[in-house]
């Protein structure tokens, strides 16, 4: 039986602008009227909602150029999610009790009109894998990378949403070696345990040139990086001749306590790009739209297969949201985090 529609919600709200990184202290949870449905629109329970790096950027005041509008202090949060429909409006395709993706996490309830959703379908045993990164990670390997047969990866940030499924999938896509890197020692180990990363490159435990060098003593194919700064620098180093780099992520200068979340800056040798025929690019979501849906029906097979899996935390509770984000941006978690919300 379809919930019934509720009078009222829980949403949560950036209470004030913060100077740096911002913490549980920097958001507020408050409540709102449920306006029903009008034509064309569905009222969805969520179920799960996706805790990402990105709203750093957004919360920082550093949206140009990205393709999400800037939170500003009494703005709602938002992201990706899962939600299950509670009411339809007249002339909606949807009915209650349909599963939906969409953009408006971060609240248990959203009004959505028809362009802002997407169905769930039966393609991922999880409903919640529809929160994956791994889309990205897909798109890095097959779009900008290339992935061959043979190839060494290199993946940076291993352990975050997008480096716990690139390792995985390059290999299923053909690559012999694979090697990331994790700030954490026991998150390394869990690559190596888990995910079948040959080595893990651990900054801070010692020279990250020594580290490469000993984990791909022949140079690296591809690079898939979610962090740059000094990391991508050292990826540089090792390229071999015709080496693809994806740049994913720019995590060192986002989640940093002393910069806006929008750049991130790195010192990287230009010659030997030139040299060896390096190529480098940005990969960017919104420029390969195709990739969603080839990413979804491929993961649900390995998925099913048991060839993958996808590691995730699951918090519990809006309240505890807030939290999630500050752990996020201290590497606390393993993969995605998601927070789930009760099913009434």
């Amino acid at each position: 039986m379809a919930a019934v529609p509720p009078s009222t919600t829980r949403e949560i709200r950036l209470a004030k602008s913060p100077e740096g990184l911002p913490g549980p202290e920097h958001f507020t949870v408050t409540r709102q009227p449920v306006n029903a449905p009008g034509a064309g629109q569905v009222l969805v329970r969520n179920r799960y909602f996706l805790v990402f790096p990105g709203l750093r950027t957004l919360i920082g005041g550093q949206a140009d150029g990205v393709p999400l509008p800037r939170i500003h202090a009494g703005d709602t949060l938002f992201g990706p999610a899962v939600g299950e429909v509670v009411a339809t409006g007249p002339g909606s395709a949807l009915r209650p009790g349909d599963a939906v993706t969409h953009l408006l996490g971060w609240r248990e309830h959203a009004l959505l009109t028809e362009a802002e959703w997407a169905p769930v379908g039966d393609l991922l045993p999880d409903p919640a894998a529809h929160l994956s990164s791994g889309s990205a990670a897909y798109g890095a390997l097959t779009r900008v990378a290339q992935v061959r047969p043979g190839d060494t990866v290199f993946v940076t940030g291993a352990a975050g949403g997008v480096g716990t499924l690139a390792g995985p999938v390059a290999r299923l896509l053909g690559a012999t070696r694979v090697v990331g890197s994790t700030r954490s020692p026991a998150k390394a180990e869990r690559l190596r345990a888990e995910l079948g990363y040959d080595a893990v490159v651990v900054p801070g435990a010692g020279p990250i040139d020594e580290q490469l060098a000993a984990a791909v003593p022949d140079g690296i194919d591809v690079l898939v990086d979610t962090v740059g700064g000094e990391q991508l620098a050292a990826a540089v180093r090792v390229a071999r001749r015709g080496a693809r780099f994806a740049l994913v992520g720019a995590l060192s200068g986002q989640l940093s306590p002393d910069r806006d979340g929008g750049s991130a800056l790195a010192e990287i040798d230009t010659f030997r790009l030139v040299n060896l025929g390096v190529s480098l690019h940005g990969y960017s979501g919104q420029d390969h739209p195709e990739v969603t849906k080839e990413w979804t029906e491929r993961f649900g097979g390995w998925l099913r297969s048991g060839e993958i899996t996808f590691p995730h935390a699951r918090i519990p509770g809006m309240d505890q949201a807030p939290r999630a984000l500050q752990e996020l941006f201290e590497g606390r978690h393993f993969g995605t985090v998601v927070v789930e919300l009760p099913p009434r």
